[in-house]
């Protein structure tokens, strides 16, 4: 089985991100007049994702997301065009009505582990330097989207040669994360 297209921004190599950066603006995929969002930080904990929920570019396996600070987050054009995709998902996606892009997610449950972050798509700036992509998460979430099960060792072949540890959760940083907010929290 040949391995599909994983990412437009990985399947050529990973280009590092630049530790000078301090953000830029996002566009949806609309030709004219799109939803615009400009982000006044760097991204971190940048990683593809095989999840269904998240937006990926037509064509590919995963999605990229990476997350900022939700204060560096502002709508700066056409808001008007952004709908929530999923109102009871964790996560409150904010998506293009017109291309459907999702533009960024936001978690409103201040009990959330990650409340305060915002989760973008850094593909859709033309802005270089943002962090570069760490790991893979949900990988075998694939196989619910419709890719093959028997294609799975190929897909973590490529991605290991990316230098992406495939996991079906999310990294070890970021579990620990959540396992110590869940202490925090008993």
């Amino acid at each position: 089985m040949t391995t599909p297209t994983l990412h437009p921004s990985i399947d050529n190599g990973i280009q590092p991100g630049s530790d000078d950066f301090a953000g830029g603006t996002l566009k949806c995929k609309c030709g004219s007049d799109p939803v615009e969002v400009t982000i006044k930080s760097q991204s971190a904990h940048n990683h593809v994702c095989g999840c269904t929920k998240c937006w990926k570019p037509k064509g590919s396996l995963l999605s990229m997301v990476a997350v900022v600070p939700r204060d560096s987050v502002s709508v700066t054009a056409n808001e008007d065009r952004l709908a929530i995709v999923d109102e009871s998902a964790a996560i409150q996606r904010y998506a293009c009505k017109t291309c459907g892009v999702h533009m960024y997610g936001r978690i409103e449950n201040t009990g959330h582990p990650f409340h305060g972050l915002d989760f973008i798509h850094t593909e859709l700036s033309d802005d270089t330097g943002w962090s570069a992509p760490e790991f893979a998460a949900f990988v075998s979430s694939v196989i619910e989207g419709g890719y093959p099960a028997d294609g799975m060792d190929d897909v973590r072949a490529r991605l290991r040669v990316l230098g992406l540890e495939p996991y079906d959760c999310l990294s070890p940083p970021l579990m620990d994360v959540i396992a110590t907010h869940a202490f925090k929290s008993a």
